[in-house]
């Protein structure tokens, strides 16, 4: 039997931009419980897409929001067994998880990326994303492409 679901712990919003967004995508980011060193990589990589980004009438930090929406998925596809065979089926996902989801495919690919510096990963991947290119958002067009191939399964939601 299962246990009741665990309570969302409140996120302290972080010391800079006195925003929740950015400290829960700090902790995500963060490595060996290094937190401090996890929002320096933040905060250089904000500056960094602050001295390159085109567009001025808009801030780093709303340029990485941008970012962050242009890689939320809004479906993806869960495997379900039925009669013996395992079917993709695509499901609307939660608020909280299209967040989440969105901030471990920016990580992720920064780290894949071939610049000096994690800042630097971290800002060339938040550049890319607002100009809804770069590997996150190919990874969520992926994603939408196979929901959409699998349409034909959606009667088997749960």
């Amino acid at each position: 039997m299962r246990k009741k679901q665990a309570k969302k712990r409140p996120l302290l919003p972080d010391p800079k931009f006195n925003d929740q967004l950015v400290t829960r995508f700090v902790n995500m980011m963060m490595w060996d419980g290094k937190k401090s060193t996890a929002f320096r990589i933040f905060y250089d990589a904000i500056e960094i897409v602050d001295e390159k980004k085109t567009d001025e009438e808009k801030t780093a930090l709303e340029t990485w929001k941008d970012a962050l929406s242009n890689v939320m998925p809004h479906v993806e596809v869960r495997s379900r067994r039925v009669g013996g065979a395992t079917f993709q089926i695509p499901m609307q996902i939660r608020p909280d998880r299209k967040i989440s989801t969105a901030m471990k495919w920016l990580i992720s690919f920064a780290r894949k990326r071939n610049e000096k510096s994690m800042a630097l990963k971290l800002a060339s991947e938040i550049l890319a994303a607002a100009k809804e290119e770069g590997a996150a958002v190919k990874k969520r067009t992926d994603t939408h492409k196979m929901a959409e191939a699998n349409k034909a399964f959606s009667h088997f939601r749960f």
